[in-house]
């Protein structure tokens, strides 16, 4: 008897639960976030980027028709290249502006050129790669950013705040540089897409007075896990020191989307490796992806070792999220970095209204704006008039023969490399003086 009528009880809480939540989804979408706007009323797309993300723990319940519709099209393995993934998914930038993440830090990325020697600039190398993952992940939630189209490019910069620099170099412009108004002192960045199938990007880095800069060329291959996204990044960078003539190669980790259904969450998985030719020092870097019972995430294990060692002098062990520590080979222990402590720079990015019309922020605008205020209607049908767009082109170059010409980088036998790269520069410059 008093089981029965706790049971009705708390069937009718769980339906009042239920229906209160039901009444606040449709409140919320009675009530759609305004975009910000200017003092003229005019819709300020550049604070649309500039905001940070918010939490978005609604465990899509109010998509999740879409999800399963979504589910009912792909097989465990497919290739997810042409499967239209639904908007509401999506992050409100492009993926070439998420590559502009590796630089959140800037300035664990130019000490790199400060190191005495050639171990040391070796473990600041390692240092600014396992501290480069963290600012990506603005929200605790998994989004996609967008697909950028053939010819996309964006580009940025950073202020570098180091007492130790030539104050004389903070107004004096790059000549030839990739972000044209960039001053000597500050850290520079620029990415295209250089191809659509497969979808490659290309991007670019680098710092004048360090004398340092960074080249990258990544393509993804996604596929369908059952619950989970997997997507293999298929690429390389560089680092280039140049007053040391070092070059350090790396490779990426695998990214994976897990929970797709409820509230997904990124974990990066995969051997990725960092080796400079030069001086013969190597790393590897294990990103360990969670047990299905037990553990944690972001862990990470990390080998260096110098030329003609079997054994690493340092091993790395802890989360690219969190705390990482340093255990050497002489027995000393220490934090070797803590991304939760450092200071994230932000990116500096010229308005909208300035850009050209090719450059991320003003391609994907309007898609920004119907993410922002929840109206996928608005979102879907701006982003299906740039895609649209870009078959359109496309179409007519092949109807008239016509070859896609990239405007930044180049395709060598090593893969695509910025037009116009430091070195490249560098050299010029000391030729003529050298002949005058």
């Amino acid at each position: 008897m008093h089981f029965a009528i706790i049971k009705r009880f708390s069937r009718r809480r769980d339906s009042e639960r239920s229906q209160s939540h039901v009444d606040v989804l449709n409140e919320n979408r009675k009530q759609p976030p305004l975009p910000p706007t200017k003092g003229d009323g005019s819709v300020d797309y550049d604070a649309l980027y500039e905001e940070e993300s918010e939490t978005e723990m609604d465990s899509m319940e109010s998509h999740g028709s879409v999800v399963t519709h979504l589910l009912s099209q792909v097989k465990i393995g497919m290739d997810l290249t042409k499967v239209a993934l639904p908007t509401f998914i999506l992050e409100r930038r492009s993926l070439l502006e998420m590559y502009a993440d590796y630089f959140t830090h800037p300035d664990q990325f130019v000490s790199i050129a400060d190191m005495p020697t050639p171990k040391d600039r070796m473990v600041q190398v390692v240092r600014w790669y396992l501290c480069s993952f963290h600012a990506g992940r603005k929200s605790g939630v998994a989004k996609k950013p967008y697909n950028p189209i053939l010819g996309e490019i964006f580009r940025c910069y950073w202020d570098i705040s180091n007492d130790t620099m030539d104050n004389s170099n903070d107004t004096k412009l790059v000549v030839g540089g990739p972000v044209p108004w960039c001053k000597e002192n500050q850290l520079s960045f620029i990415a295209e897409q250089v191809s659509h199938h497969p979808p490659i990007s290309a991007f670019y880095a680098e710092h004048y007075a360090k004398k340092i800069s960074f080249g990258a060329h990544v393509w993804t291959k996604s596929k369908f896990l059952g619950l989970s996204i997997g997507v293999h990044n298929v690429g390389k960078g560089w680092v280039n020191v140049l007053q040391h003539g070092e070059e350090y190669v790396l490779t990426f980790p695998n990214g994976y989307g897990r929970s797709i259904l409820t509230v997904p969450w990124i974990e990066l998985g995969g051997t990725a490796t960092i080796h400079c030719t030069q001086t013969g020092f190597h790393a590897t870097v294990e990103f360990l992806t969670k047990p299905f019972y037990g553990g944690k995430r972001n862990r990470i294990t990390c080998q260096i070792t110098q030329p003609g060692d079997k054994k690493p002098f340092v091993v790395i062990n802890g989360e690219w999220s969190g705390s990482m520590e340093a255990k050497w080979a002489d027995g000393r222990t220490e934090i070797f970095a803590d991304v939760k402590e450092l200071h994230t720079q932000r990116k500096l990015v010229k308005p909208i209204c300035e850009q050209e019309e090719h450059e991320s922020r003003k391609v994907w605008r309007d898609v920004t704006v119907g993410l922002k205020i929840n109206d996928m209607e608005k979102a879907t049908a701006a982003k299906c008039t740039i895609e649209q767009k870009q078959r359109d082109e496309a179409r007519i170059r092949k109807e008239n023969n016509i070859n896609w010409q990239t405007k930044l980088f180049k395709e060598t036998k090593d893969g695509w490399v910025y037009i116009q790269p430091l070195a490249d520069r560098l050299y010029f410059c000391s030729n003529q003086i050298a002949t005058a």
